[in-house]
């Protein structure tokens, strides 16, 4: 009789009554994610096991597994890694109507198989002491290409996912032909070989090693917080942030994201787990220590990214697109000499 007591429960409640638990894979690094996932078991009851890994590696690591995967979740950042893991047929659709709801259309991946948890846009970093702001205040990403910019750009070098989701972008939007030619421009611009992380870039523009950088917004709010250290924070404090194609299609908008694997044990929690990460109250509470920014526009992103404005245009292209031109996006970089 008891062995029947629990089957008719596992069918009314699903397997999260006998396995109170859910099994994240994260290529996020992230401290603050931690006391996250503590704050969901607190709320839940449900224990959350982490393991973290380069998003290549954790990616083979659930091939190698196949149905044997204990993964519920994969957490990681900009849609072309979630696009790598979709194209394995590693996921499946989220059911959850709260997540749905919540998430616009354009920040979800196709047959709803991921979906955004935080926003990042990819801008420009400026001195104001050498680029006056009224030369840059109106500046395209197309502008990049410009002779005005010769031997004054820098950038992170081109296998770099979030520069090929940004070339990506611009395949969807200038096509394939122009973004080729405003590539192999933008080259010819660079004030040195790619080299380094985001916040190099920045702090070469600090030193006036160069007039522009092209970086991930939430470094200067890491920078700024002072948790990189006083020479960042003084970097940081030089440089302007400012947002491409405002008076057209918006600035590229990328995400950090996550989806419900294919085979997972989980599957009731790995829902609910979805729902806490974009309810509100943990949304603020991530981007106030991510410096990303939040996916409900009630939700106010951290005060050192606020400070630039919040009020900015977004270019509103699918995110999945990224992924699906990421092969274009790379031969495209190949061919202009991006190293």
């Amino acid at each position: 009789m008891k062995k029947i007591y629990i089957l008719l429960l596992l069918s009314f409640f699903g397997n999260s009554i006998l396995t109170s638990e859910v099994n994240v894979y994260t290529s996020r690094h992230y401290d603050s994610d931690d006391a996250l996932y503590a704050e969901f078991t607190r709320e839940t009851g449900i224990a959350v096991n982490i393991i973290s890994g380069k998003g290549s590696a954790l990616l083979q690591r659930l091939k190698s597994e196949g149905k044997n995967s204990p993964a519920d979740i994969f957490f990681t950042v900009d849609a072309g890694n979630l696009w790598k893991v979709q194209k394995e047929g590693l996921f499946q659709s989220i059911k959850s109507k709260k997540v749905l709801s919540a998430v616009p259309e354009n920040l979800r991946g196709p047959n709803d198989e991921w979906t955004a948890i935080a926003k990042r846009a990819r801008v420009i970093f400026y001195n104001p002491r050498n680029v006056s702001e009224d030369l840059i205040k109106d500046i395209n990403y197309e502008d990049l290409a410009n002779p005005e910019w010769n031997k004054k750009i820098v950038i992170r070098s081109s296998n770099n996912m979030y520069n090929q989701s940004l070339v990506a972008s611009l395949i969807d939007n200038l096509g394939e032909a122009n973004t080729e030619k405003w590539a192999k421009s933008v080259v010819n611009n660079f004030s040195r070989k790619p080299q380094g992380n985001d916040r190099s870039q920045i702090i070469a523009v600090a030193n006036g090693e160069a007039d522009l950088a092209v970086a991930n917004s939430y470094y200067i709010g890491i920078m700024l917080s002072g948790s990189a250290g006083q020479e960042q924070l003084e970097a940081a404090k030089k440089v302007n942030m400012i947002f491409p194609n405002q008076s057209n299609r918006g600035t590229h908008i990328n995400i950090s994201g996550a989806g419900i694997l294919k085979n997972s044990p989980n599957t009731n929690n790995a829902n609910l787990f979805l729902e806490f990460l974009l309810s509100k109250r943990v949304q603020k509470y991530m981007v106030d220590k991510s410096y990303e920014y939040p996916i409900h526009e009630d939700v106010v992103p951290s005060k050192e990214i606020a400070s630039f404005g919040i009020n900015f245009k977004e270019d509103q292209i699918s995110v999945k697109n990224f992924g699906e031109l990421n092969p274009v996006a790379v031969r495209l970089m190949d061919r202009s000499g991006w190293k």
